[in-house]
């Protein structure tokens, strides 16, 4: 996208996370957030998850997504949502639901990954036992003690490293982030 930096996560990294999520996935239903191109969650769908909304910014990367979705006929099983997730969580809950998996390809370096799993607002869009990927470069660390969220494992490909961080929320907290 001109004007946009821009990193799509390597074919080998996307599918080495899927085997790692295993069956997982299987009629899962997933929210992409940073969607760009959409490429996580198009791999969420094609390997047997009900439905997927991807959330994304840039008008660039919401052509291409939709152009995606249309050309693999996915467009019944997906829901493109334009939002500037600088802004934070709060109000996607209400609009979107609850998840079972949550997959973040935030951009790398900026703070972002780190600002997405402090989110209060994030325990509203988990639903029971959750999963949250976050992307980030292997390069770098998050912080491993999270309210509501356990880290599970990382696992990295390269420059890409991938940790599965699973919901600990207890339901009140999950309606207070609702509101």
């Amino acid at each position: 996208f001109e004007g946009r930096q821009t990193r799509p996560t390597s074919d080998r990294a996307r599918a080495g996370l899927f085997d790692w999520l295993g069956p997982t996935v299987a009629g899962a239903r997933v929210l992409d957030l940073f969607a760009g191109s959409g490429a996580l969650g198009i791999e969420a769908l094609s390997r047997g998850a009900s439905d997927a909304v991807f959330v994304e910014r840039a008008r660039g990367a919401l052509r291409v997504l939709g152009r995606n979705l249309n050309e693999l006929g996915l467009g019944e099983r997906a829901r493109v949502v334009e939002a500037d997730l600088s802004r934070g969580l709060r109000g996607l809950a209400a609009k979107l639901g609850r998840f079972d998996l949550v997959l973040a390809d935030p951009p790398w370096d900026t703070g972002a990954a780190e600002q997405l799993l402090g989110d209060e607002a994030l325990a509203g869009l988990l639903a029971a036992e959750a999963i949250v990927v976050i992307e980030r470069s292997a390069r770098s660390e998050l912080e491993s003690e999270r309210p509501g969220l356990s880290l599970r494992g990382t696992k990295r490909y390269g420059e890409t490293a991938f940790d599965w961080w699973e919901s600990a929320v207890d339901p009140a907290a999950r309606s207070e982030a609702l509101a």
